[in-house]
């Protein structure tokens, strides 16, 4: 049974309005966000109607290759906004990211897609783009974490580091603790957010199927489905970002090249 209830202009137009709460907040506390929040709300509603629009026409082409350069692109821009919340940056980062994030998402999600749901054709942009936008998104706050502490741990244990690396240690020995520190913050999020899962909040997935008419017990096991595997994309993602910033910042010499970062200022 669908129980499923349109949305028009008029019912858009009265929730964007609950926006200023936020900025009436802002402004009698003197919070100095409320233009941030007036820009934030105006990019969002830009980019989810752009982005309903052309997932309309590409859902519409059913074509592969369409599917597969959307995929691309929101790897790209994932890959690129992880890097952005960075402090600290060398050379290859953004491409690091971009490789990492697109292997790991792509790999879990055509996993889901071919040997769990069993979706044919397995491009089926109905499912393929929701379900990769859900990894990609985890991905990209891990990867952003894990980047950023390792890179922050390697300049503040610096000294502790080089010693190491001075009495004999190999580049891995010395970096051991760094390496599972970051791969430990990447996936903090993800763990905090499964503890509390269907006690504190209900995910968006499981909430739009049952608005959508699904019965619950069918929508919940989709979202155990979607976790396992958001679980899965994002420890990859952080894993293969993580050795990859090691390879530039340890050179095979076994030497720590903090030379190669550069701060970024806020």
């Amino acid at each position: 049974m669908n129980n499923y209830i349109p949305i028009d202009n008029w019912q858009l137009a009265l929730a964007a309005a609950l926006i200023l709460i936020n900025i009436a907040l802002s402004l009698g506390l003197r919070l100095g966000l409320a233009r941030k929040l007036g820009i934030a709300a105006l990019r969002m509603v830009v980019q989810l109607l752009l982005v309903g629009y052309v997932l309309g026409w590409i859902f519409a082409l059913d074509n592969p290759l369409w599917v597969l350069l959307l995929v691309f692109m929101m790897s790209a821009i994932a890959g690129n906004a992880s890097v952005n919340r960075t402090r600290r940056r060398f050379p290859s980062i953004y491409w690091n990211s971009f490789v990492s994030i697109l292997a790991a998402s792509g790999f879990v999600t055509g996993l889901l897609v071919e040997g769990i749901i069993h979706i044919h054709p397995w491009y089926d942009p109905q499912y393929v783009i929701p379900l990769l936008g859900m990894v990609l998104g985890n991905a990209l706050t891990g990867t952003s974490l894990a980047l950023d502490r390792l890179m922050e741990d390697l300049v503040s244990r610096r000294s502790q580091i080089e010693s190491l690396l001075a009495l004999g240690a190999t580049r891995w020995e010395a970096a051991n603790e760094t390496l599972k520190e970051a791969l430990r913050t990447g996936m903090i999020p993800t763990i905090n957010s499964m503890m509390v899962l269907g006690l504190v909040s209900l995910p968006g997935m499981m909430t739009g199927q049952m608005l959508a008419g699904v019965n619950p017990t069918n929508a919940v096991r989709y979202q155990i489905i979607i976790y396992f595997t958001l679980a899965a994309g994002t420890a990859l993602a952080c894993i293969s970002v993580i050795l990859l910033a090691f390879q530039v910042l340890f050179s095979p010499e076994h030497q720590l090249r903090l030379e190669r970062l550069r701060k970024i200022d806020a």
